[in-house]
């Protein structure tokens, strides 16, 4: 009766260890795709808000038209984020962080010509920061499913990024804002992006702080 008892409980730590071992078989995220998760999450976010922003605000057709598909595109992505960050057990945030909100805030504020102008160049400026987002989780992320999100996301990102840079050379002006740092120029270097941007920006000067994509924090 001993003997067959312990041939039970051996039976059974081999049962256990087997199910322990399955789900420790599942990839292990690393501080990068963790951090990724979040920053793409807030991303989504607020590119949500901004496109939303541009159809409210806008007077031209087509920046309410890339409004609209920047609305589109990111929820239908944040809703691959969510679902794989709740697999992994990574909490997101419920909103944008402080310097994405500020610079929404700001947005927010004007309206027309120059609106559109400050849109347009934030829009160019974050997605080429999202994109070298997207391009470091490829390089340094751990897990298969973290990076096929970012693998995913990316022809999304590029495909916004040259409408966005096409519609800016057929509406943007001269004009500048009422505080007077947000006039056009040939290059990209007029704001931070209030939607992709995940780094510090290269480009802005609509303010000190970091381009609304943030760091994640």
């Amino acid at each position: 009766m001993i003997r067959r008892i312990i041939v039970l409980l051996a039976v059974a730590a081999v049962i256990l260890g087997g199910t322990a071992g399955a789900v420790a078989a599942q990839p292990d995220l690393n501080e990068q795709d963790k951090k990724f998760l979040v920053q793409l999450h807030r991303v989504d976010l607020t590119e949500i808000q901004a496109g939303n922003l541009a159809q409210q605000r806008s007077t031209d057709r087509s920046i309410s038209d890339l409004g609209k598909m920047l609305v589109d595109d990111h929820t239908k992505l944040d809703e691959s984020v969510r679902q794989v960050a709740q697999k992994a057990e990574v909490p997101l945030p419920d909103n944008p962080n402080a310097n994405q909100r500020d610079e929404l805030a700001e947005l927010s504020r004007l309206t027309g010509q120059v609106f559109d102008n400050v849109w347009l160049a934030a829009m160019i400026s974050g997605h080429r920061q999202t994109l070298e987002r997207l391009d470091q989780e490829l390089s340094g992320g751990s897990s298969p499913e973290v990076k096929q999100l970012a693998e995913d996301a990316r022809p999304v990102v590029r495909e916004h990024l040259n409408l966005l840079r096409k519609a800016r050379g057929g509406t943007m002006s001269p004009s500048p804002s009422p505080s007077g740092t947000m006039s056009p120029s040939p290059g990209e270097n007029m704001s931070p992006s209030p939607g992709g941007s995940m780094g510090p920006g290269h480009e802005g000067t609509m303010s000190p702080a970091p381009s609304p994509g943030g760091t994640g924090e």
